[in-house]
């Protein structure tokens, strides 16, 4: 590929969809920038123009990753309207769906180890998606007085863990892990068990 330099029309998203097809290949740690710039077809001082070193270009990453994550689990909660719970079990659905669909974006935001809290703008649409996961909880826990209500960002963050896991364990290969359940069969059936036990849904839902 011919060396742009400094006239690459979109130099910095270009570095980024380089970054991304080397964080899938070789993890976000298994990479330099040199290697992106090389990816992108661009000289590696180029680079300095618009990333200070590969953290910051990994953490840009990420920030486009929640972007898409946020959208992504807001359409899946307004497509499970008007059912609180369809719209709560939704959410998780979607969490397997976006590491499937785009696993340098999810490695770049749960697996590089950049805090969300490296940019104001990171740190915005993570707390974003967050809320939206939270707003769900709050929607399926309105019917219980509030005085035995449990914390909706409590047991938000209990499905968020929830849907991790099953992500990490049985939906991204981990190596001699395996299920005789499909992940979105082990994530559902985990949300209805934990669900019941709050006493946030009846026994027979």
């Amino acid at each position: 590929m011919p060396k742009r330099g400094y006239h690459h029309g979109n130099l910095r998203q270009a570095l980024v969809d380089a970054a991304l097809s080397l964080i899938e290949a070789k993890g976000p740690t298994g990479f330099t920038l040199s290697e992106a710039a090389k990816q992108a077809g661009v000289t590696p001082a180029a680079v300095y123009r618009h990333f200070a070193g590969r953290e910051d270009l990994i953490a840009e990453a990420a920030r486009q990753g929640y972007e898409i994550f946020a959208d992504l689990i807001q359409h899946a909660f307004d497509q499970g309207q008007p059912s609180a719970l369809a719209s709560f079990e939704a959410t998780g659905r979607a969490y397997l769906a976006f590491a499937r669909k785009y696993p340098g974006y999810y490695i770049s935001m749960f697996e590089s180890g950049i805090s969300i809290n490296r940019t104001p703008e990171l740190a915005a649409v993570a707390t974003r998606a967050r809320n939206v996961l939270e707003h769900a909880a709050t929607e399926l826990s309105k019917h219980i007085p509030a005085e035995n209500r449990p914390p909706a960002a409590m047991f938000s963050a209990h499905v968020w863990a929830l849907s991790h896991g099953v992500v990490e364990l049985f939906a991204r290969n981990s190596p001699g892990t395996q299920s005789p359940f499909a992940p979105e069969d082990l994530l559902e059936s985990g949300i209805g068990i934990y669900l019941r036990g709050l006493g946030l849904i009846p026994p027979d839902e």
